[in-house]
């Protein structure tokens, strides 16, 4: 039987990860053992805990992470060994928290980066590279932390994988769940866009709209996880969840020969896949596979939910929360977990937070479109935007080679776009075609 102790506290310091008690799931006499894992630590005090599904710092309040023996991932890993491995996110499993006894891999990871070369010269740029994430099982990638996620809560018994979503995490929850024969209950606000509702339906798993906001559903999923045998990715197995998100980095430093670009572009929901991409980096070089990493880590938020930019604008470490009011509504996060921490690594790297008026969403979305042939959702407009705008202020100077991180596929997102808009409707006559053109009498 699964077994819970509640720790209350009186009062939780501005950037503790959640506003509620804490609590922690007894598992009773069996261990679990997770490669290369020592066990976890508090971001903020350091003080160390064992493998558990835990998230918080008894302590402190601060967010547990999880610590490795680098030393031991040294000795059995190579660039060899990696090439070697599987096609998937799972070619890096001596750097990720994998269970002895197996993973849940639906296929996550290996995705494509290219150039981008018209992209670049209509910003002005020598060199950028285009790492996309829509080619994931579910299209965004959540796949790749869910992938982590559940594989951990599968080794801690847990029959029921739950979460809060703005959408994406909704669809990859509910996809490794069917995969693995697990239960999905996923929260999501009641007014996210109705392709990603689709592609969470659609795998058979509870799907419960909450009248509010993420940060409501998640301060619901919070308190729920107390009382409820499930595994909520993104709270109590929240430590081994967030380590999905660094196999981004370690794909862009393979594509790149094992080495680091100057700059990459990251968007910012709750913090935590900016924080990662720095720890990926940082981590290749630890254990010798690629040389110590100077690149700049660019955020964007777009303006009606910019909590971590604002707070990187006026130069303080407080990230204030703020009501979401976005066309990017997979960002739409305003009191994000790992905002703070986000900050510390923007400005240790000599990168920036971009925020992006809300206008040009949609039109990132388009550039991209129509100078590369990749069609992202919003998240990806915010990208891109955040990416233009460092440019243009010198931000990202045009000599910096540059990696934009696009997330998930634009078919989840198409309201953002407005109409659609086509040429008028012909007949089947060769002579209507250049009217509906505007060609007269020229060919095209």
């Amino acid at each position: 039987m699964l077994k819970f102790a509640s720790h209350h506290r009186r009062e939780l310091r501005i950037d503790a990860l959640f506003s509620l008690p804490t609590y922690v799931l007894s598992i009773g006499n069996e261990a679990v053992t997770l490669k290369h894992v020592r066990g976890l630590f508090c971001k903020e005090c350091g003080k160390e805990y064992p493998i558990a599904p835990q998230h918080v710092c008894e302590f402190c309040f601060g967010p547990l992470e999880v610590g490795y023996d680098y030393e031991a991932i040294a000795s059995s890993i190579s660039r060899e060994s990696i090439a070697s491995g599987p096609r998937s996110m799972w070619r890096y499993a001596d750097l990720l928290p994998t269970p002895a006894e197996g993973v849940i891999d639906i296929g996550a990871g290996g995705t494509t980066m290219r150039p981008a070369p018209r992209l670049a010269a209509e910003l002005g740029l020598k060199k950028l590279w285009i790492k996309t994430d829509a080619g994931n099982p579910t299209h965004s990638f959540k796949d790749r932390v869910v992938s982590v996620a559940l594989s951990v809560a599968r080794s801690f018994g847990y029959e029921v994988a739950a979460c809060a979503s703005t959408g994406n995490l909704a669809n990859a929850v509910a996809a490794h769940a069917a995969a693995s024969g697990m239960r999905s209950v996923v929260f999501i606000p009641s007014n996210l866009e109705t392709g990603k509702v689709a592609g969470t339906v659609v795998f058979g798993g509870d799907v419960v709209p909450v009248d509010g906001s993420y940060d409501d559903v998640n301060r619901l999923c919070a308190e729920l996880s107390g009382s409820r045998p499930w595994a909520f990715v993104n709270v109590n197995v929240r430590p081994y969840y967030a380590e999905g998100s660094k196999t981004l980095a370690f794909e862009v430093a393979e594509k790149l020969g094992w080495r680091t670009p100057d700059a990459m572009v990251v968007p910012i929901a709750s913090g935590s896949l900016f924080t990662k991409m720095a720890k990926g980096m940082r981590e290749l070089h630890s254990v010798g596979l690629t040389p110590e990493p100077h690149v700049q880590i660019h955020g964007a938020q777009a303006e009606g939910c910019s909590p971590v930019a604002t707070a990187f604008a006026e130069g303080v470490n407080e990230v204030r929360p703020v009501k979401p009011n976005t066309i990017a509504k997979s960002l739409a996060i305003g009191n994000p977990a790992d905002g703070y921490y986000a900050l510390g690594e923007a400005r240790s790297s000599g990168g920036t937070i971009e925020s992006v008026p809300e206008e040009s969403v949609a039109e990132g979305m388009r550039l991209l479109a129509r100078t590369e042939g990749i069609f992202t959702e919003t998240a990806g407009g915010v990208t891109i935007a955040a990416l233009e705008q460092a440019v243009r202020s010198r931000a990202i100077s045009p000599d910096q080679e540059t990696v934009a991180l696009i997330t998930g596929i634009g078919l989840k997102t198409i309201e953002a776009l407005g109409a659609t808009k086509t040429t008028r409707t012909i007949r089947p006559r060769v002579e209507e075609v250049d009217a509906a053109l505007g060609v007269r009498g020229e060919a095209v």
